[in-house]
């Protein structure tokens, strides 16, 4: 239960009896929640060490004023007098061999990617694959997961979105049914959970201290792991310091590019599908003003047309647009076509429930925000983007939503369309990373 975590105490749930044992064991350390180190205030939990960030108030626990980090307050307060319990002893880990029941076929990329995850978790080093959507990455982690099973090591798959870790869980499941696993995000049933193979959001990672062996950072570069010190902490913190790390994108930063090409980060780039059939190529489709006809309860009558025509023909939609306020406005408007449209947003209590729907075709076409831009895998789905032009649909966010479409070798081609009321540069730089990546599959004899 407590092995390689990191908890408040009163989380801890064995009697203060065992943990005396376990401290004179030298099994546990109890560390200050919050320390003050050269007038500045640091959480030892996550890291925080942003001042702003640190309130005081009248401490039931200690009867004083009491400083607490308002940084992590969502994995519950960490003050001045909290004690929180590191686990720093051994660690037991089955060794789990031929546990990889999987037949499918890698492709030439895939096995490229595969061969160096394996190497880097036999060396304990670092590498990344820089894959384009829907180049089957889930697939190429297999075999080195299978390896670190097998040397008796525990793995963590790490991403920033609840969605990702749910589409991820039943898959592992299903190729490593003898391997106990958890996923765990916000209000998961398995945060108590001990497990071999964990699936986490990065968020969850904060109550881990020196556990993993083996940590699988997904989508480096989505929100809001890339901008927050935090949760890059949170990964560091959790992994054994002579850890293995694999970190995966289609989107890498500018950064993460210049590493890759000078040299200074182990690495490989897959600019195919494993399917062999080129990414879906965007098109651009003005629609004018299309926030004065959100106002006049309509949408622009191209991109009507466009939905009709694809509701006609019973394929699943996606309807990306730039602000949760318009999920709403729009769905009401699109409930006049088909009663079961439906709108998602981060704070929409039920999205897990409609993302599944929507895979069950109970759902025909799901207005999003950029939400549910990764991590989401549905047979010819056909992809749209309303105000395409607004800001937070950024170059990554506009390559990661055309990534959606094409991903089945059933249905490898689909539409995406960025509807707009101007071009941006963003949109014309997704358009030619795109179209650079298939060029490059063609070059390689990765594409039919």
């Amino acid at each position: 239960m407590l092995e390689g975590r990191q908890l408040l105490l009163e989380e801890v749930p064995v009697s203060k009896e065992e943990l005396h044992q376990l401290e004179r064991e030298g099994h546990i350390r109890y560390e200050k929640g919050v320390v003050k180190k050269n007038s500045r205030y640091i959480c030892k939990r996550c890291g925080n060490k942003e001042q702003r960030l640190f309130f005081s108030f009248r401490c039931y626990r200690c009867g004083a004023m009491c400083m607490y980090c308002r940084k992590c307050i969502m994995m519950g307060r960490v003050s001045e007098c909290t004690k929180l319990v590191r686990w720093t002893g051994p660690i037991q880990n089955e060794v789990i061999a031929n546990c990889l029941r999987w037949d499918g076929q890698l492709s030439e990329g895939q096995r490229k990617a595969a061969d160096g995850i394996v190497r880097a978790v036999e060396r304990k080093e670092s590498f990344f694959v820089w894959a384009v959507c829907g180049a089957g990455k889930t697939e190429m982690l297999f075999h080195g997961i299978q390896e670190a099973l097998h040397r008796g090591e525990r793995i963590c798959i790490a991403t920033p979105r609840t969605d990702v870790v749910l589409e991820l869980y039943p898959r592992l499941q299903e190729v490593f049914p003898s391997v106990s696993i958890c996923a765990l995000y916000g209000g998961s049933d398995d945060l108590s959970k001990n497990a071999q193979l964990v699936i986490s959001t990065t968020h969850q990672l904060l109550r881990y201290y020196r556990a993993f062996d083996v940590m699988i950072v997904d989508e480096i570069d989505a929100f809001p792991y890339s901008v927050d010190e935090t949760l890059q902490y949170a990964v560091r913190l959790a992994s054994k310091e002579n850890a293995s790390f694999i970190y995966l994108t289609a989107t890498p930063s500018k950064d993460w590019q210049r590493k890759l090409r000078n040299g200074k980060q182990t690495g490989v780039i897959i600019p195919a599908r494993y399917h062999r059939y080129p990414l879906p190529v965007p098109l651009f489709r003005w629609c004018g003003n299309w926030r004065k006809s959100i106002e006049k309860k309509m949408l622009p009558s191209n991109v009507l047309r466009w939905l009709h025509m694809y509701l006609e023909k019973q394929y699943p939609l996606f309807l990306f647009v730039p602000h949760v306020c318009y999920v709403e406005e729009i769905v009401s408007i699109l409930k006049g076509i088909d009663d079961r449209i439906e709108g998602v947003h981060a704070e929409e209590a039920n999205r897990k429930e409609k993302v599944a729907s929507f895979r069950k075709g109970e759902i025909p076409l799901l207005v999003t925000t950029t939400i549910l831009e990764r991590g989401v895998t549905v047979s010819n789905l056909q992809v749209a983007v309303l105000g395409a032009e607004e800001h937070v649909f950024s170059e990554s966010a506009l390559v990661q939503i055309a990534g959606r479409a094409g991903r089945s070798r059933h249905a490898p081609s689909g539409d995406v369309i960025y509807f707009h009321y101007g071009k941006t540069e963003a949109m014309v730089a997704a358009k030619k990373q795109i179209q650079m990546m298939n060029k490059r599959a063609k070059q390689e004899g990765l594409i039919d």
